[in-house]
C-alpha cells in the first residue's frame, strides 16, 4: 500500500488461487483478472489483493474502505447443506473459507461491499440461502470464456435503481443460482427467465450481490463508483466517530480526579 494516494479509498479484492503461466514460469499463483483492478481505479480507489489465507482478516480489513468479492468457481454445496450435482464443479475450500471469514467480518462492520457472480452466491450462502446448482444449458453459460449479454429488470425503490435506472444490460458467465434467500437479503434484478440476478441487504449500509460481470463492461463504471461513493461516506463517518470517542475520553481523564 506504499505511495497510494490517502484520499483515494482503499479497496480489498479476493482472487483466485490457481496455475498461472507467465513468461517462462507455470506456477500455483494467487490472481484476479486485470478489468477488477481497473474498474476499482477508474472509479477512483486504490485495490488491495486479498488472496487466500488462514487468517489475518481482522488486521486487513482494519484498513480497508470497502470490499469486492470477486466471481469464481463454484461454492462448496456443503456450505448449504446439498451434496454435489454431478456438473458442480470440485471445491475450492481455501478460498471459500477466507472470502466467508471476510464476508462474515465485513458484514459486521458495516463495511460496503459488492460480490460479483460467485461473490453473490457467497453472500447468499453465508446468511443461509441455497443455490441452484445448474440452470439449463446455454441459458446463461454458452461457450467456455464468453460472457452472454441479456437485460435485467431492476426493482423499484432499490439501491441499485438509484444506480442503474429501471433496467439494464449485463454481461454474464454463470451456470448456477440463488435458489432460497439468505435471511435479510431481497432479490433486486431479475432476468427475462426469474433468474435473481442482484440481491441487497437489508439494514446494512452498502451491501448488494450482482450475478454478472460489472467489471467487464469498461464503459459503465455506476457499480463501481457507487461502492467508492459509500466507502468515502463510511470512512468520513468512522472518522468522526474515532475522533469523537478520543475527545471524549480525553475530557474524562481531565476531569478525573
Amino acid at each position: 500500500m506504499t505511495g497510494a494516494d490517502p484520499r483515494r479509498p482503499l479497496i480489498g479484492i479476493t482472487t483466485y488461487q490457481d496455475d498461472a503461466a507467465w513468461s517462462v514460469w507455470h506456477q500455483r499463483a494467487s490472481l484476479v483478472p486485470q478489468t477488477y483492478v481497473d474498474a476499482v481505479v477508474r472509479a477512483g480507489g486504490t485495490p488491495v489483493l486479498l488472496p487466500p489465507q488462514p487468517g489475518g482478516a481482522e488486521h486487513l480489513l482494519d484498513a480497508l474502505d470497502g470490499l469486492v468479492l470477486a466471481g469464481g468457481p463454484d461454492l462448496d454445496p456443503a456450505r448449504y447443506g446439498a451434496a454435489a450435482d454431478p456438473r458442480t464443479g470440485p471445491p475450492h475450500h481455501a478460498r471459500d473459507d477466507w472470502e466467508s471469514t471476510l464476508l462474515r467480518s465485513a458484514l459486521a462492520r458495516d463495511l460496503p461491499l459488492i460480490g460479483v457472480c460467485r461473490g453473490m452466491q457467497l453472500l447468499n450462502v453465508e446468511l443461509g440461502g441455497t443455490l441452484l446448482q445448474h440452470l439449463p444449458d446455454g441459458s446463461h453459460q454458452k461457450v467456455p470464456a464468453r460472457f452472454v449479454r441479456h437485460r435485467v429488470e431492476v426493482a423499484d425503490g432499490s439501491r441499485l435503481a438509484t444506480v442503474l435506472g429501471p433496467d439494464a444490460e449485463v454481461s454474464c458467465y454463470h451456470h448456477q443460482a440463488v435458489d432460497r434467500l439468505g435471511s435479510g437479503l431481497r432479490p433486486t434484478a431479475r432476468g427475462a427467465d426469474g433468474t435473481v440476478e442482484a440481491l441487497e441487504l437489508d439494514g446494512h449500509r452498502f451491501a448488494l450481490g450482482v450475478q454478472w460481470h460489472p467489471e467487464t463492461d469498461a464503459d459503465d463504471l455506476r457499480l463501481f463508483r457507487a461502492l467508492i461513493a459509500q466507502a468515502l461516506i463510511a470512512r468520513a463517518t468512522d472518522t468522526r466517530a474515532v475522533t469523537a470517542r478520543a475527545h471524549t475520553t480525553a475530557s474524562h481523564r481531565e476531569t478525573s480526579p
